[in-house]
């Protein structure tokens, strides 16, 4: 997401030991720069890319200009294309060392093609994300957490590890992700509308403000990056405006306080250990919301 991905929210979070994937359009000098002025970031950041031709020819020169990225973020919605696969080979021949994020996918048995064709990490989730509308356009998704209990143990057991992309309203939702069997979680709306996101920043006329916020396959980011929608396809993405939430520090350390939490309450002595130490339970409401829903 260029909203969320961007060189500062990649600053903030590495101070934290959080990863950023790094959104596909800054250009190598761009890179070298932000390479030069934050060198300690680069052990904490991947460079997102698509799977054209155009895409991995920009990703090599990045990656052969900036060595000391930690890793590649494969990024496409449709992780079922028949070449995908194929393209996750060639990324792992041409940089071995590289840690590669590849996805998205909601089967255990597309998680296993996956790792098997060298990626290190599978990005899993269809449409749980807070601008995707993939589910209303498409009538195609799972649910997020189903996906994690059911895919963590098809990565573990042949030496993968799993990401949960998308759905997290709150850091409990980041703790169940983990819990299930995530070994990362990825977000975007939690972490919009703060001075290292991009986005457009205005104030209404009621003196509030807001930021924009997009979806990559919403007709905002396509008509700013590829001109328009293409004419065979729809969007499959919204722009929303988002309260303005200031630095993003704060947001961290409520969500990482959270997770600390959880794992006192849980008696676990890391988060590694929380999924051995998790049972789920179905409710109808997890909370009380009697004086509202804001925390």
């Amino acid at each position: 997401m260029d909203t969320i991905g961007t060189f500062e929210m990649a600053a903030a979070l590495s101070k934290q030991g959080l990863m950023t994937a790094v959104h596909k359009y800054y250009c190598a000098e761009e890179w070298k720069s932000f390479a030069q002025e934050n060198p300690e970031a680069l052990n904490f950041v991947t460079i997102s890319s698509g799977t054209s031709e155009d895409d991995i020819k920009r990703l090599s020169g990045i990656l052969h200009e900036v060595p000391g990225i930690f890793g590649v973020t494969l990024d496409i919605a449709n992780g079922y294309q028949d070449s995908f696969p194929d393209t996750i080979s060639r990324v792992r021949d041409e940089f071995p060392n590289h840690a590669i994020v590849a996805g998205n996918v909601v089967t255990g048995e597309l998680v296993e093609d996956l790792i098997r064709a060298g990626a290190d990490i599978v990005k899993v989730g269809v449409g749980p994300g807070s601008v995707c509308i993939t589910r209303i356009k498409t009538g195609v998704g799972y649910p997020q957490l189903s996906v994690v209990l059911e895919c963590g143990e098809v990565a573990h057991e042949i030496g993968g590890h799993l990401m949960a992309d998308g759905g997290c309203t709150c850091p409990g939702d980041i703790a169940k992700a983990i819990g299930g069997g995530a070994d990362f979680v990825m977000m975007g709306g939690m972490l919009a509308g703060h001075d290292q996101s991009g986005g457009e920043l205005r104030t209404k006329e009621d003196g509030t403000k807001v930021k924009t916020f997009y979806g990559m396959s919403s007709e905002t980011a396509m008509s700013k990056h590829v001109g328009q929608v293409a004419s065979y396809r729809t969007a499959e993405g919204k722009c929303v405006e988002v309260p303005y939430r200031g630095d993003v520090n704060e947001t961290l350390q409520d969500i990482l306080g959270g997770l600390r939490s959880t794992c006192t309450y849980t008696g676990s002595p890391s988060l590694s250990q929380l999924a051995s130490r998790t049972t789920f339970i179905r409710v109808q409401h997890q909370a009380n919301y009697f004086y509202g829903t804001k925390h």
